[in-house]
């Protein structure tokens, strides 16, 4: 807990509630009755052991998504297998709900206030200051590597990364160290007619059905499976697809599927929360337009993931084929989640509500409990300690995440976080960043969030608060700011700053080791 001055330290003990949650979250709904039969892949035909021993240096398949948010799980019946094979962090959240900064934390897990990227492009963000700042020097990559494993990454890299940019005078495309094969793309969001750097080699791929860029990413990745387990060393690979951002490009089988679909129309759908923000507070309702616009793009976003959940089903039966499945872990989550008419909002991401904040983690394989569900907060800083963790090495000091193994195995590590870091810096103002929004009243200004298993507790750079009590009101309705007295806005304040400017596993931890509040005066009801 942040240091605070005694009489504060004393009331807030008084006051405060450590909360033990220990609730699990519900089984998700599977596909509505909207969805046509044959429109999603078979589950898996590897199915793990109740007691799955762990492996000593287990292989690791790690498929990353781009804006995939929790509402989309339902549609993929792959991802709930893994569910049901496996264990689901119903608590994890990203670092920042904006594609390089959480990439960057995911890749480094170091928070975006350490590495400074915390845009997708420009002076502070993107690749190229990733590049320059030396951050490709240390990465679970590298880790994995000097470990002995062949790595291997297929798709989404980095924001202002193109297949043929070169660095540091070299004349070859650039290829990140720590990385066995490497093929990674640009701006392939609509799916067709991209290129691909193809371990130093620049591909160009064009319009065929077959060209689709997530049924490549998945064959290379199975290339790479079956190779590896050939050779029999250890490996890691990565798979980050462009889908299901936006524009929501889906594999051609899958143009016609879903039909009627509709975006869910959620307690948050189309309402302001009473006390809004500043920057939120003037919305006015949505207008049909919107509606309508917003509904077909939810279906797309559907459609778009059938390809993703067929390459998890097809990456789990490789490793039954290969021999390998009961030596690999396989994880599946996403950078940032998305909003779609919830808070009235128009289609994007970047807020502190939990449409944006928190994304799936799945996990199943050696090691991993079976059926499990895991409430304590985890972030994605946690991936690479984790990794390095499951290889039998240790991160380096600089990582400000945890491993979360053990939590993996079905154990919480005593003194593990209470809370979890969120951070926005500036809105995506430039037509160049694929995340640009030409209604800027979309976007918040930039903020600080606490957040744990219970509230939500924001700071904005405009001086506006928010405090959601997540237990009364999980669609974040009312905000309860307003009425907070000083003393318990200065131990969140407190708390809030030490987690803002921690640096390193240890401190990192500590300052996430906080006192749950009571809650606040009741409040009128939303």
């Amino acid at each position: 807990m942040p240091t605070l001055p005694r009489h504060l330290a004393h009331a807030a003990v008084l006051a405060a509630l450590l909360v033990a949650t220990g609730c699990t979250a519900p089984e998700p709904p599977g596909p509505t009755a909207a969805s046509p039969a044959g429109s999603v892949a078979p589950a898996p035909s590897h199915v793990p052991s109740p007691e799955s021993a762990p492996v000593a240096r287990p292989n690791i398949v790690f498929l990353l998504t781009d804006d995939l948010s929790g509402n989309l799980v339902p549609y993929m019946p792959n991802v709930l297998a893994l569910q049901k094979d496996g264990t689901t962090f119903s608590n994890y959240t990203v670092t920042d709900s904006l594609c390089c900064p959480s990439r960057a934390s995911i890749l480094t897990g170091r928070y975006p206030h350490n590495t400074g990227i915390v845009k997708n492009n420009g002076s502070d963000g993107g690749f190229r200051l990733f590049q320059r700042r030396g951050e490709e020097k240390s990465t679970f990559a590298t880790d994995l590597s000097k470990a002995g494993y062949r790595t291997a990454f297929y798709g989404k890299y980095l924001n202002e990364y193109w297949p043929g940019v070169t660095v540091g005078g070299s004349k070859k495309p650039h290829v990140p160290p720590g990385w066995t094969e490497w093929a990674a793309g640009g701006d392939a969001y609509d799916g067709f007619d991209y290129a691909l750097n193809e371990n130093g080699t620049v591909r160009r791929y064009g319009s065929r059905p077959q060209d689709y860029l997530t049924d490549v990413l998945s064959a290379k990745a199975r290339d790479f499976i079956t190779g590896s387990a050939a050779a029999k060393q250890p490996f890691m690979v990565e798979i980050s697809t462009y889908m299901p951002h936006l524009p929501y490009v889906p594999a051609p089988r899958d143009v016609g599927s879903f039909p009627g679909l509709k975006a869910p129309r959620t307690a948050a759908y189309g309402r302001v929360p009473t006390n809004a923000p500043p920057w939120l507070a003037p919305h006015s309702a949505l207008t049909a337009a919107q509606i309508e616009h917003m509904d077909q793009g939810f279906r797309r976003r559907v459609q778009s993931v059938q390809a993703v959940d067929r390459m998890l089903g097809d990456l789990r039966n490789t490793l039954t084929e290969a021999g390998v499945a009961d030596d690999t872990v396989v994880v599946f989550s996403s950078d940032n989640g998305y909003h779609m008419g919830e808070y009235r909002l128009n289609p994007g991401k970047m807020t502190a509500f939990e449409t944006d904040i928190t994304v799936p983690l799945v996990a199943a394989g050696p090691g991993v409990k079976v059926g499990h569900v895991v409430s304590a907060p985890a972030e994605n800083i946690d991936l690479r300690p984790t990794f390095a963790d499951l290889a039998g090495v240790t991160a380096p000091p600089e990582v400000d995440g945890r491993s979360l193994k053990p939590l993996l195995a079905g154990t919480t590590p005593a003194g593990w976080r209470t809370a979890a870091l969120i951070e926005h810096s500036d809105p995506a103002t430039d037509p160049a960043d694929p995340d640009y929004n030409r209604e800027s009243e979309n976007i918040p200004p930039s903020y600080d969030a606490l957040r744990t298993a219970t509230f939500t507790y924001v700071e904005y750079v405009d001086g506006s608060r928010e405090y959601y009590d997540r237990r009364s009101d999980p669609d974040q309705l009312l905000n309860l700011a307003g009425g907070l007295d000083p003393e318990h806005l200065a131990v969140l304040h407190g708390a809030l700053r030490a987690l803002a400017t921690c640096a390193g596993a240890d401190p990192c931890a500590e300052a996430g080791r906080i006192i749950e509040a009571a809650p606040p005066p009741p409040g009128r009801s939303p």
